[in-house]
């Protein structure tokens, strides 16, 4: 049995997807760095044991956890740092740490998005704006939903790194009885599709939202994971099995399950939500809103055909008819 080495982690975000996180974490560490901006959601956790905003069921070992809400303190503390914020504020979120906060350091991106002002999936960002190198950059992908690992329901996680040592070693922090780990070196492809997937499952929700059935769902997201494989494929050609549960499973569950944020916005907008009223009615972020909009820019210098993300484009930015979208859709795909 391969014996892997202690190292130090925190996890920078207090949503959902960073409860879980740290959840997980808990099960194989002693100590585990957490920020989280809010200063009164720190002292609730402290307190009370629970994230007063998201996950509340999940019950914390307070003496495990590093709780601040000084990010450059937590990022000097520890080796390993975990990225789990929404990526329209993910530069915000880094904004109070130094360039070379980063330096000597393994930083993984458990964000499925890419951040807007950039156009850049979070790898690209680490490297463009922070300077660190691709093997200590790495990716924590699904299928996996924060809530059914809330309910320690057997989940699946893929976590990606060019220097595959390092991704074992992450994984072997996440994986626990109920959480399943593979290891990948995709990095560039299990981040583009991690964020494409949420487009498709905005496209299913606003499709559920008009009235459609089982049976079109089944093209549609056959006809997405075709749509994923031309883009990633163009991005960055390597040797990859899109069907795999990296790709193929993260696209299924995100735009299935009745836990997913990005099909419940996509519903609200079938149902006759405005995107403005379909935000407001949701408490956690959608982050296939800001990645049609993103991958649609960087789509200009790949040209790949991506007739699902045009149409979610159209109807969230361009205030296309989701009906007349969708049916134009319809008569494309088989």
């Amino acid at each position: 049995m391969q014996i892997m080495p202690e190292i130090r982690v925190a996890v920078i975000g207090g949503g959902s997807w960073a409860t879980a996180i740290v959840k997980m974490l808990a099960n194989n560490l002693d100590s585990i760095g957490w920020w989280m901006r809010d200063a009164d959601q720190v002292s609730h956790i402290q307190k009370e044991g629970i994230n007063p905003k998201y996950l509340s069921s999940v019950e914390l070992d307070t003496a495990k956890l590093d709780l601040n809400s000084d990010i450059a303190e937590i990022v000097e503390k520890y080796q390993v740092i975990i990225l789990a914020v929404p990526s329209a504020f993910l530069k915000a979120a880094l904004s109070d740490i130094p360039k070379d906060a980063f330096k000597g350091k393994q930083v993984f991106s458990a964000i499925k998005g890419i951040v807007p002002e950039n156009n850049t999936i979070i790898g690209e960002f680490l490297h463009n704006q922070y300077g660190l190198e691709f093997n200590d950059i790495g990716v924590i992908t699904g299928p996996c939903h924060a809530e059914e690992v809330a309910l320690e329901k057997l989940s699946y996680l893929t976590v990606a790194c060019q220097d595959e040592s390092k991704a074992e070693i992450v994984a072997s922090k996440l994986s626990c009885d109920y959480i399943n780990v593979r290891v990948s070196d995709d990095i560039f492809g299990t981040e583009y599709a991690a964020v494409l997937k949420n487009i498709m499952a905005v496209a299913n929700g606003i499709c559920i939202g008009l009235g459609y059935g089982d049976n079109f769902q089944a093209v549609l997201i056959s006809n997405g994971i075709k749509e994923i494989k031309r883009f990633v494929d163009s991005v960055h050609p390597i040797s990859r099995d899109i069907k795999s549960s990296a790709y193929l499973g993260d696209l299924l569950v995100t735009a299935y399950s009745r836990f997913s944020r990005n099909r419940t916005f996509g519903n609200l907008i079938g149902e006759g939500s405005s995107v403005k009223g379909a935000q407001e009615k949701m408490n956690m972020i959608a982050e296939g809103y800001y990645a049609v909009k993103c991958v649609s820019e960087v789509n200009k210098k790949h040209n790949v055909d991506m007739p699902i993300t045009d149409a979610v484009y159209e109807i969230l930015y361009n205030n296309a008819s989701p009906e007349a979208a969708m049916k134009n859709l319809a008569s494309i795909m088989w």
